[in-house]
């Protein structure tokens, strides 16, 4: 990720990110979404402002031993403004975990703003109509291959001679 400053006027600096061969522009102040690319193909989840954030750092629960039940990593993030709260323990590290926390609160605040309209959903809606489609299509062939064991074992049957 290379970042480079172009001059636009001769008092505006615009930040712009190269990414691959794709050139992202960040999003103008006040501007409550933000271009994240190549995370899950999500486009505009909300901007975590960390002022509307409590975090805590709690032990974690579940399998592991000595390694969840001593240390304190697993990460508790709560949204103020709307009480979402997400818990994150999926690895040992405080780090990762608080990264993935905040990943997770991004989605669940893009579902409670936009409700049916959020990509978050929209993307899990598409997952399980191509499950169910791929479902119906091995059904269907199931059902082809049936009909077809039949059809033979009806064919080889004895007095079905047809020559």
């Amino acid at each position: 990720v290379m970042s480079v400053f172009v001059p636009i006027t001769s008092f505006v600096r615009m930040r712009l990110t190269w990414r691959g061969s794709l050139l992202l522009r960040p999003p103008p102040t006040g501007f409550r979404f933000v271009l994240a690319a190549g995370k899950k193909d999500l486009i505009d989840l909300p901007v975590l402002v960390e002022d509307e954030l409590e975090e805590q750092f709690v032990r974690g629960s579940g399998p592991g031993g000595q390694a969840t039940n001593k240390t304190s990593n697993c990460v508790v993030l709560k949204h103020i403004p709307t009480g979402i709260v997400v818990k994150c323990h999926q690895t040992r590290s405080v780090d990762i975990n608080r990264k993935r926390a905040r990943e997770i609160m991004r989605e669940k605040l893009d579902v409670a703003y936009k409700g049916e309209l959020s990509e978050v959903v929209t993307k899990k809606k598409e997952s399980v109509l191509r499950k169910q489609e791929k479902r119906r299509k091995a059904n269907e062939n199931l059902e082809r291959k049936r009909l077809f064991k039949e059809a033979l074992a009806a064919d080889s049957k004895p007095g079905n001679d047809t020559v």
